[in-house]
């Protein structure tokens, strides 16, 4: 039997026009699950605070300007390009880190930051104390 009736529609705002709350409300990813690329991160910070005595930071992948994920809620660093910039390796520790144009800005009604780098995507790494974001080449 064929289901005639449409599903509801949810509206998907930018993340520029939602509040706290409703991108709070975005849905978790499993701590080790590969979400795929994404263009920008939105940061949260918790309420909880880390044995390192910082508090605790959220984070929601974004892509085309529309929430996809939160990442982690239990990280109290991000490490931008990964562990000491280098992007994700293994072996020898590069000889060197390659210049990206970072940027943060506030989003205008959640109050949050949100970051990107010019003309680079990202995927994420486990959700562990040290949140790793990596650029895709």
């Amino acid at each position: 039997m064929i289901n005639l009736r449409s599903e509801p529609k949810v509206e998907v705002k930018s993340i520029n026009l939602m509040s706290k709350k409703e991108l709070l409300e975005i849905s978790r990813r499993e701590w080790n699950e590969d979400i795929g690329i994404f263009d920008s991160l939105i940061i949260i910070p918790t309420n909880r605070v880390h044995d390192s005595g910082y508090t605790t930071m959220d984070f929601i992948a974004v892509k085309d300007n529309l929430p996809i994920k939160r990442l982690s809620g239990c990280s109290d660093v991000l490490h931008l390009n990964g562990i000491g910039g280098y992007g994700q390796w293994s072996g020898s520790i590069p000889t060197s880190r390659p210049v990206y144009s970072w940027n943060i800005d506030c989003l205008k009604k959640s109050k949050l930051l949100h970051i990107w780098c010019i003309g680079k995507r990202f995927k994420v790494g486990e959700a562990l104390s040290s949140f790793e974001l990596f650029i895709v080449e």
